[in-house]
This record gives C-alpha cells, sequence and structure tokens, in this order.
C-alpha cells in the first residue's frame, strides 16, 4: 500500500491570495470573481471551514455573485463542514430571491443540514412565511423530521415562531 501523498504547505502569499477570493465571494465582489472565474478558479473552491464561494456569496445575499457562481457551475447542494448547504443557510437569513435563485439553479428543497433540519425547518424556525410558502411550492415536505424527531412545526413551536405556526398547523 503506497503512503498518502502530503498536502503541499502554502507561502504566506497564495494564502494571502485565497483569503482575497472568499473575501470577493463574501463582500459579491462579481467583477472580481468574474474575472477569476474566467482564469480558471474552480466555482467550487471552499474555505478551511468547508464554506464554498456559493455559501458565502449566498449566505451574505449577495445575488449577482451567488448567480455568477451557479452559472460557472457551482454546486447548490455542496455543504459546509457544519453540514449547512446554501439553501439552508438562505431561509435562516430570510432571504426569499436567494431562495428563488438556489431552487432555479437545482438546490435539493429536501436537502438536510448534519442535523436533519432541511431549508423548510430553518424557515419555520425563523418564521419566514414567505419561504416557507416557496419552499412548499417546490415540493418540501411539512412532515418531514430532523434528527431529535421535530417536524417543521414543532421546531417552530418550540422557538416560539407564532406565525410559521399557524401557517404550518393549517397544512397539517
Amino acid at each position: 500500500m503506497q503512503a498518502p501523498k502530503p498536502t503541499p504547505e502554502l507561502d504566506d502569499a497564495t494564502l494571502a491570495f485565497a483569503e482575497q477570493v472568499f473575501d470577493s465571494a463574501r463582500n459579491g465582489d462579481s467583477a472580481r470573481l468574474g474575472e477569476l472565474l474566467a482564469q480558471g478558479l474552480p466555482a467550487n473552491l471552499r474555505n478551511h471551514a468547508g464554506d464554498s464561494l456559493l455559501m458565502l456569496a449566498s449566505y451574505h445575499g449577495h445575488i449577482d455573485a451567488t448567480r455568477l457562481l451557479l452559472e460557472h457551475g457551482a454546486d447548490p447542494q455542496l455543504r459546509n463542514h457544519r453540514g449547512h448547504t446554501p439553501l439552508a443557510g438562505a431561509a435562516f437569513k430570510g432571504n426569499l430571491p436567494m431562495i428563488e435563485l438556489l431552487l432555479a439553479h437545482g438546490a435539493d428543497v429536501e436537502g438536510t443540514c448534519a442535523d436533519g433540519k432541511t431549508a423548510l425547518t430553518m424557515a419555520a424556525m425563523f418564521n419566514h412565511c414567505d419561504i416557507i410558502e416557496q419552499l412548499l411550492a417546490h415540493g418540501a415536505d411539512p412532515q418531514a423530521r430532523d434528527v431529535n424527531g421535530a417536524t417543521p412545526l414543532a421546531a417552530a413551536a418550540l422557538m416560539g415562531a407564532t406565525d410559521s405556526q399557524a401557517l404550518l398547523s393549517r397544512l397539517s
């Protein structure tokens, strides 16, 4: 059996460049990202936490940067080291246009985080009824259960998200 190849050490200049790339996604610098992608930057590049460029751009609400990354092949299902997807992050943040963009580019409405929570559960927990309705329209399961057995309705109740509770109760 061959020994695994050692991971190459990156020099300070390379590390600084990588941090600038992730900052471009985090700050929504579409022009810079476009230049880098055109030069061959991998659209699914990830940082030390497993956050992809898409995760950073979408979580911080940058529609144009997110669209650009998706058009260059960024994977909307790529989870970070905590198991979160860009769709779950957008649901947590309450960003309906981002939800719509990610769904239009193939994000799995039933994709779960490491704890089994779906984007619907995240939206329910934080009282984002417009997102709940959008996710349901795309086939989200209101009876999906997380690793603790909680449904989106139960999670909404636990968090005191009364509007989400009312909406999800009407569906039950």
